[in-house]
Parts: structure tokens; sequence; C-alpha cells
């Protein structure tokens, strides 16, 4: 088609002047096959630039390298077949692709949003979030002179980790201007410190942000780094999570509430009708111990750390599935390597105004409770 001979001759001129950013791909025909968007940027591979894509899928991101020219006839084919919208960003200008039910394609030409272009290097590197801020020497994983101390090194990682992780919920979640985020289960407040300075101090968002901790020498340290640190939002406060009353949540965080704390958690996030709901489940003992001394058809469960693994599992599965039915959409992924922590999986909710089908989940919770002879769920029981 010839208005595709614009569409690659402003990809191929801003490769030769050296003012190519990235193109992306988004708004696809068909979400039942789960490719959601495409991004493209330019790598150096043995000294030759070559395209490389990255598919995103709704489960997993796939990367693909081409030379310029397979590249380009690349895009327009996902253009012709896959994708209504492409957006060509340069240092010159951004060009927006329309392509319409006909197959009608139009352009739009407008100011460049960005100023600088990314790195060619094949190994993007990996970006910190978590600037050497006051409040990682108080809790002790710099030293005098801001650098990681090397027992703490882990603890870093895993904050910028975090960080990286909540980074892109958040600007997939719907939310206020103004903030409300709860920690339930704050302990020494790393991650808390970590997200607030990341959100307030470093993009300056409008966010306030509450530490729920049972340990009162906990509560009472975090306040004082709080106060040294200035930060005039962050707060602690010693209760029981079930305690808790403030109705206003826009950002439910549970990280490793032991056992049915990250229940307590959830129902206090549902209740609140909260934007995000993110927990990393830990210590899962009420499904286990509630089948102490029934026998288990399937074999694998006659080995006690499969046992274990296995109710960690179908735990979490109802979590999520209750939490389905409360209008949320939900996924369970790895939070950080098992070489830290076993306990390393994370359970994430976001708030969905899409109808669901609740008999259907009602038939799978039952149907994992009637497998495992589980007669309830902690969680069924907090939220009717």
């Amino acid at each position: 088609m010839s208005e595709f001979n614009t569409f690659s001759e402003v990809i191929q001129t801003s490769i030769a002047a050296d003012d190519f950013v990235k193109i992306t791909l988004s708004k696809p025909l068909r979400k039942n096959d789960g490719l959601r968007n495409i991004y493209v940027r330019l790598v150096l591979i043995k000294e030759e630039l070559k395209m490389s894509f990255t598919y995103h899928y709704k489960t997993n991101d796939q990367v693909k390298n081409f030379g310029i020219t397979e590249g380009t006839e690349e895009l327009q084919n996902f253009l012709l077949t896959t994708f209504r919208t492409a957006v060509v960003f340069t240092l010159k200008e951004d060009l927006q692709v329309f392509v319409s039910k006909k197959k009608v394609v139009s352009f739009k030409k407008g100011a460049p949003s960005f100023t600088n272009k990314p790195p060619v290097t094949h190994d993007k590197p990996k970006e910190k979030r978590a600037e050497m801020g006051a409040y990682l020497r108080y809790l002790g994983v710099t030293d005098s002179d801001n650098n990681v101390i090397p027992k703490m090194a882990d603890k870093f990682r895993q904050i910028n980790k975090y960080l990286e992780i909540m980074e892109g919920l958040i600007s997939n979640a719907k939310l206020p201007k103004q903030v409300q985020i709860v920690d339930m289960g704050s302990g020494k407040g790393y991650l808390t410190f970590a997200l607030y300075d990341y959100l307030v101090v470093q993009r300056k968002m409008n966010v306030t942000v509450t530490g729920i901790e049972l340990r009162k020498e906990l509560v009472d340290y975090c306040n004082d780094v709080a106060e040294k640190c200035e930060f005039e939002n962050l707060k602690f406060e010693c209760k029981p999570i079930q305690e808790y009353e403030n109705q206003k949540i826009d950002i439910l965080i549970a990280l490793h509430a032991c056992d049915t704390a990250t229940d307590d958690a959830i129902t206090k996030g549902i209740i609140a009708k909260a934007g995000l709901i993110v927990c990393a489940p830990c210590c899962h003992k009420q499904v286990r111990q509630s089948l102490k001394g029934k026998e288990q058809e399937d074999p694998i469960l006659k080995y006690g750390i499969f046992k274990e693994r296995q109710f960690e599992m179908v735990t979490d599965t109802i979590r999520a599935l209750i939490l389905e039915k409360r209008h949320y959409q939900t996924k369970i992924f790895e939070f950080i390597s098992n070489e830290h922590t076993r306990k390393n999986v994370m359970l994430v909710a976001t708030k969905s105004t899409k109808d669901v089908d609740e008999k259907a989940l009602n038939q799978k919770i039952k149907g994992i409770k009637d497998a495992y002879g589980i007669e309830e769920h902690y969680l069924e029981t907090q939220i009717q």
C-alpha cells in the first residue's frame, strides 16, 4: 500500500539521521489473541544495527530481533493485520499512524515526546529506582558514604524490584489524584519507606502512606526515621490489621502478613473498594491445619513438603477467585527469585468495572474445596 511508504520512509530516515527513539503498536483488532502491544527499539548486535521487537502478550513478553528492512516489513504486516495504531517517536517529531477498519491509513504529526535517545546496547541496563535517600542510611541499608552495605545488597535489589513492580501496577490502576496507601504488616518498613520516597520525593505525587504494624518498637522506630527524613505524609500505627478502620484506601499492600492476616488485609481492601490490592502471602497455615487427619487421594500429597506447597497454591488461588467475585482482575507472579526467599509469590488485584460470572466463580471455588476436602477458606468468612 502506498500509504505505508510514508511510514517506512519516516522510520528509515530517522534511523539514518540518528534521531530514531522507538515505535509502539497498540489497539489490537482481536483482544482474544493475547497480544496487547509491540515495542520496537534499536539494538547493536555484533556491530550490526537491528530492530528489537518486544511482543507484550497477556501472560508473557517475547523478544525478536530483525534487520532494518525486515523489521520495517514486520511492522507493516502487523498494522495491516493486527493493530490499528502505531507511533514512531523520533527526536524531530512524533508520527501517529491510524488504520481504519477498511484499511484506510492516516497520519498525524506532533511535537517530539523525547529529547534523548535510549542506549542501543543489547541488554538494556537495569534502572535503579531507589535513589540513595537518607532513609536507606537510617534503616541500615547504606553506610555514611551512601554505599550499599554488602550484607544488605539483596535487600537493596529487593527494594528496586519492588519499586519496578509497583511503578507498573500504579500506572495501570485507576486511582484518584490524591492517593491513600495503607501497608499492612509493614515491619521495619524497608519497602514502605522506599515506596513513599519513590512516589512523593522522586515522582512528586500526592500520596499519603500509612504503615500498620503490631510490634510497637518497630512502629516507634519507623515513625522516628520518617520524622528525621521529613516524610510528612508517612506515618506508622501500632494495631492489629483487624482494628484499622479507615475506609479511604486506594492502594492496599500486605507483604508477608502471616497466614490469615493476609486475608484480614484483603478484606479491608475489598471493603474500602481499593483500586489496587498487592499481597505477598506468607505462612499459609489455615487450610493446611484444617485438613489435619484427612486422607488425601492425590499421591503427591503423601509427602509433607509437596503438601505444604500444594496448599499454599490452593489458598492463594481461592483468594484470587474471591477477589474476582468482587470485581477485581487478579494475577499471581514471582516477586523475587527463590535464591532470596521461597516466600516469593505476589498476588495482585486491580479494581475493574467488568461484569463477572459469579456462578461460575462459585463453582470453581467449590470444585477446589471439594477436591481437597476443605470446608471453608478464612477469607470467605470475612467477606459475605
